[in-house]
Formats: C-alpha cells, sequence, structure tokens
C-alpha cells in the first residue's frame, strides 16, 4: 500500500446466494480527498461500505483500508474510522454533550482527552453552546451536524458518510458540505455517498456503481468528458406531450426531464434541426433549443442505461 492511498479495493465482491452485489470493483481513495460514491438505489453502494468498515466479508478479492486487510484485520478497521448512516441514529432523548460523551467512549477517548476533543468537535460543526440541548429538539441541520460530529469525536484519519444529507434542506447541505472540505483541508479522507448532483460536483473524484459494477471513474471534470454524443436541452410549452413525440423518434440515445426543461442525448449536433421540426409539427411552441454541456446527472442516467 503506498503512503497516498488510504483505501485500495482489487476486484472486490460480494455475492448474497446466486446475487451479485458487487461485482469485481477496483479503486483506490488518496489521503485527504473527498471520494464521492454513487449509484442508483440497490446498485451496491452500502454493501461496498460495509465491506470496506469490516462489517461484511467479501466473496473474492481484496481491500486495504488504512493499511488493514478489512477480512484478516476487520477490529483495526472499525477502531480508526468514523462512520455516519443515512439514517439518523444518535439518542434523541440525550443532550448533545451526553451524546459526544457517550460515542466519544464508545471509541475509546476518555478523561481530558475526551473533554478537549469535545470542545474541537464542536467547534468544528459550529454547534458550540447547544451543548444542553436535547438532541430531538434540533434542527434536521443541526442533527446532521452532531452526527459528523459523533464519527469524528476520536479523529479518525478516514470519514464514511452514507447519504449524510438526505432530507436537509439546501443551505444545510451547503453548510455540511462546507465542513467536509474542512476536515478534508486538515487531512481527513471521506467516502461519501450522494443522490444530490450538485454535491457530487464538489467532490475531488468521483465513482459511479450500478448494478454492483464500476461504470464511470474520475474527477468530475473528467467524467462529463467521457460523455458520448451531446445533449440537447428543449424548454418548450407542453413539456408531456414532447417527451412523448421525442421517445417515439428514431436514433435519440436518450430522453429525460429535469424541472420542466428536456435534455436529449444525440450522436450529432445536426439532430437538432430535426427535433425542432418534430415538435413545431405537432405544434409545440419552443421556447429555446440549444446544445449544452452534458451535466454529471446526463452522465449518469446514460450509463445507467449503458
Amino acid at each position: 500500500m503506498t503512503t497516498n492511498n488510504v483505501i485500495i479495493a482489487e476486484q472486490l465482491t460480494r455475492k448474497f446466494g446466486d446475487f451479485v452485489a458487487v461485482d469485481h470493483i477496483s479503486f483506490s481513495v488518496a489521503r485527504g480527498e473527498i471520494f464521492g460514491f454513487l449509484g442508483p438505489n440497490g446498485s451496491g453502494k452500502t454493501t461496498t461500505i460495509r465491506m470496506l468498515l469490516g462489517l461484511l466479508h467479501p466473496t473474492s478479492g481484496r481491500a486495504i483500508v488504512l493499511g488493514h486487510d478489512i477480512t484478516r484485520n476487520a477490529d483495526a478497521v472499525k477502531r480508526n474510522v468514523g462512520y455516519m448512516s443515512q439514517k439518523f441514529s444518535l439518542y434523541g432523548d440525550l443532550r448533545v454533550i451526553e451524546n459526544l460523551n457517550f460515542y466519544g467512549r464508545a471509541y475509546g477517548v476518555w478523561g481530558r482527552q475526551l473533554i478537549a476533543r469535545r470542545q474541537e468537535v464542536l467547534e468544528l460543526v459550529e454547534l458550540t453552546g447547544n451543548e444542553r440541548t436535547i438532541t430531538n429538539n434540533l434542527a434536521a441541520g443541526y442533527k446532521q451536524r452532531l452526527a459528523l460530529a459523533t464519527a469524528i469525536i476520536h479523529s479518525p484519519p478516514l470519514v464514511f458518510l452514507d447519504e449524510p444529507t438526505a432530507g436537509v434542506d439546501p443551505v444545510s447541505r451547503r453548510d455540511f458540505w462546507r465542513l467536509l472540505y474542512r476536515l478534508a483541508d486538515a487531512g481527513t479522507t471521506i467516502f461519501v455517498t450522494t443522490h444530490y448532483m450538485d454535491e457530487a460536483e464538489q467532490c475531488h473524484r468521483l465513482a459511479f456503481i450500478h448494478n454492483g459494477r464500476i461504470v464511470a471513474m474520475g474527477t468530475p471534470s473528467e467524467i462529463k468528458e467521457q460523455m458520448h454524443g451531446h445533449v440537447i436541452e428543449i424548454d418548450c410549452d407542453d413539456a408531456g406531450r414532447a417527451m412523448q413525440i421525442l421517445r417515439a423518434m428514431q436514433n435519440l440515445d436518450q430522453v429525460a426531464l429535469y424541472g420542466t426543461l428536456i435534455h436529449v442525448v444525440v450522436p450529432q449536433t445536426t439532430f437538432a434541426q430535426t427535433i425542432r421540426e418534430a415538435l413545431q409539427a405537432e405544434r409545440i411552441t419552443i421556447h429555446h433549443l440549444t446544445v449544452i454541456p452534458p451535466s454529471l446527472e446526463d452522465v449518469f442516467i446514460a450509463r445507467a442505461r449503458m
């Protein structure tokens, strides 16, 4: 293992009976990196995390986490990583400080070290002044900050975050990611899953897993450059009917709705005129129709359909 990589997975595979949940995936994560692990529900994200945490043995392949083999030395992995689950799992009837004390001691942090570290994480996640607040009384965004604080109370060099901002408002999500960058700047490696493409854009590197296989990996810019075809964005007065017309046309690789806008992936930009004529023939008013750079969501939808 090189000193720069805190995770190395080689042909990592997990089967449940005949079902292959994770299928021979290989990747590495560098120290201090925010590594995004993306994919639809059921794609293998959580199974991969459970293996990397040493909670689930791989069927085949191997992974080294913080220098420890996840199969032969799982206890060492568990002691040295932090984990924050998608579902809020702290004790709601405890005060903020009591949750920190509980998780700190569970991770082996005691006495003066716990007092000092508790103050550090409260300041980091900007919860100072809320020490005596009952956890259930915190706003959703503050609960997520506390969950992060308990995950890093023992100063782990690597933190796993499984959809940490699910159900949190956009402002709180932005603030949470600001905290993640502060952690990464201080040298903490972050392995995060998310369904939000604006969050994926903030990762240093990404891997997209679909049906248990990694189908794209690289920086956000590199992944968008891997897009095959061109994206046409359409703003029209009857998106529902326009979608039906477009999906009935030949040679359109992908038709998807983004809010009130339609994105169409085509092999050549010359298809823009064909699309315009087809919609106008059905008396659909087009407000704009233009070729745009692909978004991460365009790439991932395309990869998922391959």
